[in-house]
């Protein structure tokens, strides 16, 4: 393995690593970050929690230090397609960005434009956001691309299918044509061929395996749980488990559902998805990650922005739609190397389904037939029978904390002696 201070970063980038912990780099880390820092335009393409914001994140820091920044002007632009991940790009570059005397800020959908306008007002040296939220900054003159000198797109392909390009566009038509520019993704084809095409200067292509490889640390079982009803049993078993979980459902409506299913058992559960206030969604981001809400269900929102570890078990509620979906739901179990299980729940009619998804996403998942009491579904999940009373929908205190807030009434008799 290679150090990070083998690689040429900063010194002070460098000690804020090891403060935490990290000292080696990954393998997409090792090869790209050398080609980023002499200014080259760099294409990525690693299995997911491979290390890439820090493969260009990085270098982006060492290039900008040493030179200010103008308020509304930054002169680097990470674009990333959810909030979720813009939130936690700018989170893992602000320690190593202030060592160099650098400011990070991020800018998403779902939050008042007006912190955002607040925030320009100062200096801004690297600016992550969303397409959308730049493109309204832009509009109304708070923000200016023109001094640009590195420009990084994360999740380039779920730009793509989120629609997004047509914005990511016109963003890059705002920078300098002749600022490097870098682009992750975790396939380089299609959409995000045409791109690079445009945008790119003779980029160096790095890329560590091929998508397919990033479930090979993972064990997949398909779950043939029968008709709905068994399925809906043994979701719940599955939720009051020891550990974190993250259940994926593909409408915003099955997850505020399965929510609440969940809570009526006792199994502290989460919803997260695009109608979700930005409140609610930070929230349920960081009760999940400080492991107080085990439970974490979401759409497919969730599969390509949330980088959290310790993520023991993803469960298809329902299967996804497309092979490429499923392994990026699957992308957050086994990050960084560890292992993890993934499971998808099978009713009899979705069985051939299920079956397809997993020829064409190149996984060999075993079949299990179970049961909600079956010793195969627990072993497996860890799955048990719920034990809790139930919970209030997420936000609103339990009865317990309410009624320890509330004023005891007073007895008739109590009234009349007040005062004596």
């Amino acid at each position: 393995m290679t150090s990070f201070a083998e690689l040429g970063l900063p010194q002070p980038i460098v000690r804020v690593l090891r403060n935490q912990g990290i000292t080696d780099a990954f393998p997409i880390q090792e090869a790209a970050i050398p080609d980023a820092l002499a200014g080259r335009d760099v294409l990525g393409r690693g299995p997911t929690g491979s290390g890439k914001t820090f493969t260009f994140g990085l270098p982006m820091l060492a290039r900008l230090s040493g030179a200010p920044s103008r308020p509304g002007r930054p002169r680097g632009l990470v674009l990333a397609p959810t909030r979720e991940l813009a939130a936690q790009i700018r989170e893992r570059l602000t320690e190593p960005a202030a060592t160099l005397g650098l400011r990070v800020i991020d800018v998403v959908g779902g939050v008042n434009i007006n912190h955002h306008i607040r925030a320009l007002a100062a200096p801004v040296d690297l600016l992550v956001a969303t397409p959308g939220r730049a493109e309204d900054l832009i509009n109304q003159k708070k923000l200016d691309l023109g001094g640009i000198e590195v420009t990084a797109l994360d999740e380039a392909d779920q730009m793509a299918d989120m629609g997004f390009l047509p914005q990511v566009r016109k963003l890059l038509d705002r920078t300098p044509d002749d600022g490097q520019r870098m682009l992750f993704s975790a396939t380089l084809d299609g959409d995000v061929e045409k791109l690079v095409k445009a945008y790119m200067h003779d980029p160096v292509t790095h890329s560590t395996a091929p998508v397919e490889a990033s479930v090979d640390t993972m064990e997949h079982y398909v779950l043939e749980v029968g008709d709905r009803e068994s399925r809906n049993e043994v979701v719940l078993r599955i939720g009051a488990r020891e550990g974190r979980t993250i259940m994926f459902m593909r409408t915003k409506h099955g997850v505020d559902r399965q929510v609440k299913k969940l809570r009526r058992v006792g199994v502290d559960a989460q919803g997260l998805h695009g109608d979700k206030g930005q409140g609610a969604r930070t929230r349920a981001i960081e009760g999940f990650t400080s492991g107080s809400t085990p439970v974490l269900v979401a759409t497919d929102i969730a599969a390509r922005g949330i980088d959290i570890g310790g993520v023991s078990l993803v469960v298809h509620v329902d299967p996804p739609a497309e092979h490429k979906a499923y392994l990026h739901r699957a992308g957050r179990t086994a990050r960084a190397g560890t292992s993890g299980t993934v499971v998808t729940l099978a009713m009899d009619e979705q069985r051939g389904e299920v079956a397809q998804l997993l020829r064409r996403a190149g996984v060999d998942a075993e079949s299990v037939r179970v049961t909600p009491d079956s010793e195969a579904l627990a072993r497996i999940t860890g799955a048990r029978v719920p034990a809790g009373p139930p919970l209030p929908p997420p936000g609103q205190p339990s009865p317990v904390a309410a009624g320890a807030k509330r004023r005891p009434r007073r007895t008739r008799r109590q009234h009349k002696g007040r005062g004596r």
